[in-house]
């Protein structure tokens, strides 16, 4: 423990004079004068690079992080500013900054992530491609993502977009297991929680029949959290799925809140999930294998207005007006009509429909592959 506090408090003090000692940099001699009929020009040597705060910490070892400290605590300025609750206040600051979302503190009312609601959706677009948003891992959710799946059953689809830009993080991996299972082929293993401080683990195993089989591609952005990235990385290992989108949020944990005497509370990550082959998604997640962004809230003002609306309308553009006979003959040009008209919003702060580019590209990529596979 010492080495980490040591380092934590250290810092802040260190990384500020090194680094204006590095750039006044080393004194050079003056330069000889060199003789006037054989002029020179001296080559300069190359700049070394600066070394980073963590790379010269990780290099003092652990009698040179206790003298720094000790040094600190009889010559600063301020002695008040490294007393013991400073030194614990800086210790879990740079734990916390250091383990990320694997450790958080929060008031008195922690967020509770469960209580987070997020509606499912489905839609059939194009005639063949099924648009299935889960929304939060529930067992209401998995009931009506039941009722879906066989609706598209009965349509004929035969390729399905599954996104997990809506599905919130909870606690409940075996919720979530669930909804994998509707996908994944029987028998195989899901993913594995495993407790490293109470050394457990749980498997989770496909049980039963997947609802559908067929093309797929995933939906995922950094809202795409907890079992959902399981989720995610478990169709991409046995459906083949691609995943279309931004890197997952990197939290396929399962937390647990802890009371502090203050009234603070400590969410720590007790459990990791872990894919097959002990594939880690903590905390660096999942990458997608086509990247396309999407601003949070156009993404949430396309879901709010989806559920009215439908998703066809945020994915294809209306077909522009053309000239025509009757036109021709009215003395009248729609292409220009609609030019003018789409300036004129744009001059009153129309910025027009949004529009979700992430579904548009895994649309784009069903259609090639279709055409693909039918040559």
């Amino acid at each position: 423990m010492l080495p980490l506090v040591l380092s934590l408090f250290l810092a802040g003090f260190l990384f500020a004079a090194v680094s204006e000692l590095w750039a006044q940099g080393p004194t050079r001699p003056p330069a000889a004068s060199a003789p006037a009929t054989t002029p020179t020009t001296p080559s300069l040597p190359s700049p070394l690079p600066t070394p980073t705060l963590d790379a010269l910490l990780g290099s003092m070892s652990s009698a040179d992080l206790q003298q720094a400290v000790e040094l600190l605590k009889s010559n600063f300025v301020n002695p008040e500013a490294l007393n013991e609750t400073e030194l614990h206040r800086a210790l879990l600051s740079g734990v916390l900054a250091r383990l990320g979302r694997g450790a958080m503190i929060f008031p008195e009312n922690a967020p509770d992530q469960s209580a987070i609601a997020s509606a499912p959706y489905s839609e059939v677009l194009e005639g063949h491609i099924g648009y299935l948003r889960l929304g939060a891992l529930t067992a209401p959710n998995l009931q009506a993502t039941d009722a879906n799946l066989q609706t598209f059953g009965a349509k004929k689809i035969d390729a399905l977009v599954i996104d997990l830009r809506a599905s919130p993080a909870t606690n409940d991996f075996a919720v979530a297991a669930e909804f994998a299972k509707r996908f994944t082929p029987k028998g195989k293993l899901l993913w594995t929680l495993r407790k490293p401080a109470a050394k457990q683990e749980r498997a989770f195993t496909a049980d039963r029949d997947p609802a559908f089989q067929g093309l797929m591609i995933v939906l995922a952005d950094g809202e795409t959290s907890g079992p959902a990235e399981a989720i995610a990385g478990v169709l991409r290992i046995y459906n083949r799925a691609l995943i279309i989108g931004a890197q997952t949020a990197g939290e396929a944990v399962e937390y647990s809140d802890l009371p502090l005497n203050g009234g603070k509370v400590l969410r720590v990550a007790v459990a990791e999930a872990s894919l097959p082959e002990a594939r880690p998604l903590f905390p660096g997640g999942l990458k997608p294998d086509l990247a396309v962004e999407m601003p949070v809230p156009d993404k949430r003002l396309v879901f709010q207005q989806s559920l009215e609306k439908g998703m066809g309308q945020f994915i294809f553009e209306a077909e522009r007006p053309h000239l025509n006979e009757a036109a021709l003959l009215a003395g009248k040009n729609p292409e220009i009509d609609a030019m003018e008209a789409a300036q004129r919003r744009v001059r009153a702060g129309d910025k027009g429909t949004t529009r979700d580019p992430v579904l548009q590209r895994a649309v784009d990529v069903v259609t090639s592959l279709v055409i693909y596979q039918g040559r």
